[in-house]
């Protein structure tokens, strides 16, 4: 799925619900305002007196409106200022800790870092409703650094590892889209349109009365009053329901394509949709304010009128992905499903799959059909960004390099303190003379004990590949995000003095430490994360110029090779214009960092033509080398787009 045609998209679905939220907006003022009109607007006053009475009347019932609307929005989206974490417990997720036992809860959290790593994130906080047997799940937060994935008990009780695999591919092409933040906006706009509904439900119903002798008569005064309520919010309720369709119907056709790029095979969403047609509950949930996040679910929570449904018809998507697949089969399956659950007899073993394998449905496979890949041509880098899809065997490669990885450190990513001594001893120099004082800034901070922590990581951490760091930080991230805002400050603060200690700093240490600084900044203020920029490349062409220097210079042999690699990649961003050599300044990190910043700000269509010119740099020399691959992701990562991953080849 094009990343940059769907921010497009994003954009084009932004101003859809600004343009149905304003008309319910008006709707609602309008109702609100002839039925006050009719009760209160003829009182007996003289002509004068009247009308400006009736201007009065009109004009602060229309302010009382727009003020209850409006601040319950704001409320709501205040609400959920801490990201995806809020939203998951909102609708009754538990968190999945990083030590799990129980074999479905160590599966979910095995597939979710894995997709997480192969795609050049940061490992999001995990979810599980355990009291909704239907098969759902959602994505939620303002950006990747503060995502938080959920599932229902439902997903892990009836689905394979590849359909679950499937299912998250689905809910990650969420947060890579960027669907996520128009997901919590317009969490907060229905709160405001659909409020007068629940106030008037709240007159209706209330039995709240201190005078015993007045009660039939404010009992019928408040149903009086409720029902006019009621009846007015059913236009809220329209319009809440026509949004909700209006922006999440074509975005889970899309993610549908999208979770099929990700996984290379159509057999693991197309099995998970087919149980969702044939298990009892369907994608159904049962929480109470269900239908408030039911544009962000992987299906239908509820039974709705096809106006207002979110999802497309289930056989639409499964025929989308199978177009030979038949209604008719869903009877058989279902057939098939009775007594395919075995009870869970405490069995243990090393192989978490396995183990769980042995309590599920039978895939669902088109018979005679034995290899469902979708094949895949070579294609350049831009054209991976694009398709946010890193190829199926990315997966073993991930699982590979996670078995491969110290325990301890492993063992050290997987709670708050352990996590933090981790990060510290990666960001920590090869260079025996530099570590001196690197220990200094790391004492001051945070103590000695600290330091004797950290220092019993470093011998482990120097056995690393360049291809183990950047996930062992993807990992650690959900730890750290637990530490004290003062906590995480210091960290960012002593991880900026400890790759400040030598102006030559090795490109690999600023990378990662770019990387961590931002995820945590970002999760720290999930609001703040940065939105959609609005500038044009030429406005940024200073930046852009020093950051393919940066490309060309690592990734280079000599300083001709340098010089061809970062011409080719300005011609390409400004085709036809002249150029004068950025040579890098000694002092490059903070220039980098502001130029990576700068660039965020530009249009998606713009962002593009930056990845296209990296590419340019890369390819120059016909070699892709390490560092271009961990500087390329740092770049994406700071850019807001995925990372392409026919290039960065290793993990």
């Amino acid at each position: 799925m094009d990343f940059f045609a769907r921010q497009a998209q994003v954009r084009s679905s932004t101003r859809v619900l600004v343009v149905l939220f304003a008309l319910a907006v008006i709707a609602i003022v309008l109702a609100v305002d002839v039925s006050v009109f009719a009760v209160f607007g003829h009182p007996w006053l003289r002509a004068g007196d009247l009308v400006r009475y009736q201007h009065r009347l009109i004009t602060w019932t229309t302010l009382a409106m727009l003020v209850l609307i409006f601040g319950c929005a704001f409320y709501r989206i205040h609400s959920l200022a801490e990201g995806g974490s809020a939203v998951a417990e909102d609708v009754g997720g538990v968190p999945v800790p990083p030590d799990v036992t129980d074999a479905k809860l160590k599966r979910l959290r095995n597939v979710i870092e894995e997709v997480a790593i192969a795609s050049g994130m940061p490992v999001p906080d995990i979810y599980v409703m355990p009291q909704e047997a239907g098969i759902n799940a959602f994505a939620a937060g303002y950006s990747a650094s503060d995502a938080a994935i959920c599932v229902t008990q439902g997903c892990l009780d009836h689905l394979t590892r590849d359909e679950l695999q499937g299912v998250i591919a689905h809910e990650f092409s969420h947060v890579l889209n960027g669907d996520m933040r128009l997901n919590i906006r317009l969490m907060g706009l229905l709160f405001g349109i659909m409020a007068i509904s629940v106030i008037g439900r709240q007159f209706a119903w209330t039995d709240d009365y201190e005078d015993p002798e007045r009660v039939a008569e404010k009992k019928v005064i408040g149903y009086m009053f409720g029902l006019g309520f009621i009846i007015i919010g059913s236009i809220g309720y329209f319009f809440g329901r026509l949004i909700q369709a209006a922006v999440a119907r074509s975005r889970e056709s899309l993610a549908d394509a999208s979770a099929v790029q990700f996984t290379r095979q159509t057999s693991g969403i197309a099995g998970a949709l087919k149980k969702m047609a044939v298990v009892p509950w369907g994608s159904l949930l049962r929480v109470g304010n269900r239908h408030e996040v039911a544009h962000m679910m992987f299906g239908d929570v509820d039974k709705f009128n096809s106006w207002f449904a979110t999802h497309p018809p289930l056989m639409q998507r499964i025929r989308t992905l199978e177009p030979w697949f038949r209604e008719q089969q869903l009877s058989e399956l279902e057939r098939s499903v009775s007594g395919a659950l075995a009870e869970d007899d405490g069995v243990a073993s090393a192989d978490v799959d396995a183990v769980v394998e042995k309590k599920e449905l039978p895939p669902l496979e088109w018979p005679g059909d034995t290899d469902t890949a979708t094949a895949v041509a070579p294609v350049a880098v831009v054209a991976a960004v694009a398709a946010n899809a890193p190829p199926q065997e990315r997966f073993q490669q991930v699982r590979t390099v996670q078995r491969s990885m110290p325990a301890s450190l492993t063992t050290a990513a997987r709670k708050p303190e352990t996590a933090l001594t981790l990060a510290l001893a990666l960001a920590m120099s090869e260079h025996e003379d530099l570590r001196p004082r690197q220990r200094r800034f790391i004492a001051n901070a945070f103590g000695d004990d600290v330091l004797g922590a950290t220092d019993q990581l470093v011998a482990d951490e120097l056995t690393l590949t360049a291809a183990q760091r950047m996930p062992l930080i993807a990992l650690s991230f959900p730890a750290l995000k637990q530490l004290p805002p003062g906590r995480l400050e210091t960290l960012r603060e002593t991880l900026d003095a400890i790759v400040s200690v030598d102006p030559q700093v090795e490109l690999d240490d600023y990378c990662l430490v770019r990387l961590l600084r931002m995820y945590l900044r970002e999760a720290a203020k999930p609001r703040s994360a940065p939105v959609e920029g609005q500038k044009k490349l030429p406005a940024c062409r200073d930046s852009l110029s020093l950051v393919c220097a940066v490309v060309a210079v690592y990734g280079s042999n000599d300083d001709a090779s340098a010089r061809r690699a970062w011409l080719t990649a300005m011609d390409q961003a400004f085709p036809g214009a002249t150029f004068q050599w950025q040579i890098l300044p000694m002092e490059w990190q903070p220039k980098l960092d502001s130029a990576l910043d700068d660039l965020d700000r530009l249009l998606p269509a713009a962002k593009e033509i930056v990845i296209q010119s990296l590419q340019r740099a890369i390819e120059a020399d016909g070699v892709v080398t390490p560092t271009e691959k961990e500087l390329l992701r740092v770049v994406c990562a700071s850019l807001h787009c995925p990372v392409p991953h026919q290039t960065s080849a290793s993990v």
